[in-house]
C-alpha cells in the first residue's frame, strides 16, 4: 500500500462552524483508522490547516474520502491537496 500525505485549510471561525459535525466527523475517522487506511489526521495549533496521512493503493481513494467527509461536505474544510509520501524512517 502507498502513503498519501494530505494538507488542506479551514475556514473562518471553523472551531465555531464545525461543532454541529463534530460527532460524525470523529466517528467516521476512528472507523477508518480501524481499517487501516487513517494513519493520523489533525489541525495544525492555529486551527487555519488540517495534516493527514493515509494508506491506500490508489490516489483517488483517498480524494473520494475526502469530499465524502462532513467537513468537506459543510464547507469547514475548504481546499486540500494530497501527494504520495515516502517515509524515509
Amino acid at each position: 500500500m502507498d502513503q498519501f500525505v494530505l494538507f488542506g485549510s479551514y475556514c473562518q471561525d471553523a472551531l465555531i462552524k464545525r461543532a454541529p459535525f463534530r460527532e460524525e466527523h470523529l466517528h467516521r475517522l476512528s472507523l477508518l483508522k480501524k481499517e487501516g487506511i487513517l494513519i493520523t489526521l489533525g489541525p495544525t495549533k492555529c486551527n487555519k490547516h488540517v495534516f493527514g496521512i493515509f494508506k491506500s493503493e490508489d490516489i483517488e481513494h483517498i480524494r473520494s474520502l475526502i469530499k465524502e467527509d462532513i467537513y468537506w461536505r459543510k464547507g469547514i474544510w475548504t481546499d486540500f491537496e494530497i501527494y504520495s509520501w515516502t517515509q524515509a524512517f
